[in-house]
């Protein structure tokens, strides 16, 4: 698997090319604003396909460019159903926005358990809800390696205190995540990796306070 990141402003968000190998199909997570040409640029560089786009949830700073790449690529774009009214009418989350956001016609719902595929990378959907009601994350078993949106980030988790946010939910979420294998490599939404086992004691104790 090989993964590039964009981190984008204005707060900094990680979009993700994702390909099983150079050449073949690929998939974007998360294509936040400014980061579409990047992305495309790479893609052609590689010899990628960008088969779909997949959205960790639906904040305008995590999907501000999928309209371009779906009018670019006729990538198919998933989303979970919670989040998916504000993906296509961008603010009424009621999240303050810095710019207008144009909206983008979602394709698949996704859900929980569910396997997406693009090559030979398979990646299984967690519903994580916290951050916002539709958040999800997606663990590549066979790579150890989780991309895990606003749910977790080194030494925190994703704001609970916007309109969206549901602190006991993200406890929930947490715990979810936490029982997988400490090694494993985690891309959050924003800043630098991290792995499960760097982050399993403050998410023990989040937790435990939410109980």
């Amino acid at each position: 698997m090989i993964v590039w990141i964009f981190p984008s402003p204005p707060l900094e968000t990680n979009a993700f090319l994702i390909a099983p190998k150079q050449g073949g199909f690929a998939m974007v997570i998360d294509p936040a604003p400014g980061s579409a040409a990047k992305i495309l640029e790479r893609a052609q560089k590689q010899g990628l396909i960008v088969e779909k786009i997949l959205l960790t949830h639906s904040h305008w700073d995590h999907f501000a460019d999928a309209q371009v790449l779906q009018e670019r690529t006729g990538a198919l774009l998933y989303v979970h159903e919670a989040d998916a009214p504000n993906v296509e009418s961008p603010g009424i989350d009621g999240l303050p926005c810095f710019f207008p956001i144009l909206p983008a016609r979602v394709d698949c719902f996704l859900k929980e358990g569910e396997k997406v595929c693009v090559g030979s990378l398979s990646l299984e959907v967690f519903h994580t809800p916290g951050h916002s009601p539709g958040s999800v994350c997606f663990y590549i078993g066979a790579e150890k390696t989780l991309f895990s949106g606003d749910t977790l980030f080194q030494g925190c988790c994703g704001r609970l205190d916007l309109p969206t946010g549901e602190p006991k939910k993200m406890g929930a979420s947490l715990k979810k995540v936490s029982q997988l294998p400490l090694d494993t490599r985690v891309f959050p939404g924003h800043g630098a990796e991290t792995t499960i086992g760097k982050e399993l004691y403050w998410m023990n104790q989040f937790r435990e306070s939410k109980q």
